[in-house]
């Protein structure tokens, strides 16, 4: 298992957009894909279960993978995160 943590920048935090965005990045690897925020634990590929850790703007997450490329999945997703998305939220 590989982990980090990151912190959401910007205001619009973990909603619709960003989490579909994130999930999308998540099925791209083979390892499961485990996001958390204070004690929550969401499925980083379900968009719904994202959305249900209610994270905005600021919140700490912990990005996790178990599996072949987990280091890789963990490294992508961090970066789409403090990269805010790829820059189409604002």
């Amino acid at each position: 298992m590989y982990r980090r943590l990151v912190r959401l920048t910007g205001d619009g935090g973990l909603h619709v957009r960003p989490a579909t965005l994130l999930m999308e990045a998540a099925k791209r690897f083979q390892s499961s894909v485990r996001v958390h925020k204070e004690g929550q634990t969401a499925d980083g590929k379900s968009a719904i279960s994202l959305m249900l850790l209610e994270a905005e703007g600021g919140a700490e997450l912990h990005v996790e993978a178990d599996g072949v490329d987990e280091v890789a999945a963990v490294t992508s997703l961090v970066h789409l995160i403090e990269s805010r998305f790829g820059d189409t939220l604002t």
